[in-house]
């Protein structure tokens, strides 16, 4: 196992990722302010809390899309924060965006999608991802037959010949955004927002693939609103409210915080424990 260096120079074996201290704001508002935790690895840990309690800001900062004012993240002892979002991917940490981004230019299907996820392994330019891909077919065979094992995982694996990724229903093409980040070959993945538009029926599959990524050995941090799902698979919880940190523990810890009932899950949180809803 790893050990990680906190700020205070205490060394943390227990985590994979820490954040600590993560403090940003935006034009005088703070969307996070002090929040520190770790992930084990092979943990599933949600991050939950209302609309606007700096969920996905946490995650633009963890993935290199946004630097912090202050506080650090560590990623097997290692301090992220100084490193491009390119750079940190190829570290070892996957993510997915809260709104859906497939490539379609220059006619891109499926299976390019998923030579784009391997780019960081590949090393082409995105560019030359898009527009050279006959050419990445060719050299890099081993690389395809990947991308169809990450299309089975996912059961897209109909979709692997010449489908646009916007023909895809809305469900397949989250599952193909989770597919397209598991070609980078990550030890972290952040989802935010996975299973947000999905029916019943695919939010039980994508719970399947959830779990059998941590089966796998895969340490995820999962922003999600869907309170079933998250009550589910995780293993942990980190609530948010207002860029705070309100709570973390295990599901029946949080779900029996008054804080975190008043703040966020209601009065009527006792339907976590069954039924179909969404927090």
């Amino acid at each position: 196992m790893h050990d990680e260096t906190n700020r205070n120079g205490r060394v943390d074996g227990k985590h994979l990722l820490r954040v600590d201290g993560i403090t940003k704001s935006f034009s005088g508002l703070t969307a996070l302010s002090d929040v520190s935790f770790g992930i084990e690895r092979s943990h599933i840990k949600a991050l939950i809390g209302p609309n606007g309690a700096g969920k996905t800001t946490l995650l633009n900062i963890i993935s290199g899309l946004l630097s912090p004012d202050s506080g650090h993240v560590y990623y097997r002892g290692r301090d992220l924060m100084r490193l491009r979002p390119h750079e940190i991917a190829a570290q070892g940490l996957s993510r997915t965006f809260q709104l859906v981004r497939l490539f379609t230019a220059n006619n891109a299907k499926v299976l390019d999608n998923l030579l784009i996820g391997a780019h960081s392994k590949l090393k082409p330019s995105l560019l030359k991802s898009l527009f050279l891909r006959g050419i990445i077919r060719h050299q890099h065979r081993e690389v395809r037959e990947r991308a169809y094992e990450q299309l089975r995982f996912v059961g897209l694996e109909r979709a692997a010949g010449d489908t646009s990724p916007s023909n895809l229903p809305f469900g397949n093409q989250r599952l193909l955004e989770i597919a397209r980040a598991l070609m980078a070959e990550p030890e972290v993945l952040l989802l935010d927002e996975p299973a947000s538009g999905l029916n019943d029926a695919e939010v039980e599959d994508f719970k399947k693939i959830l779990l059998a990524l941590k089966e796998k050995g895969m340490t995820i941090l999962l922003v999600e609103h869907n309170m079933k799902l998250i009550m589910d698979v995780a293993d942990e919880i980190v609530v948010l409210d207002f860029g705070r940190k309100l709570a973390e523990g295990n599901c029946d810890e949080i779900s029996r915080n008054r804080k975190v009932i008043e703040a966020y899950l209601g009065s009527d949180y006792t339907k976590l424990a069954g039924g179909n809803h969404s927090a």
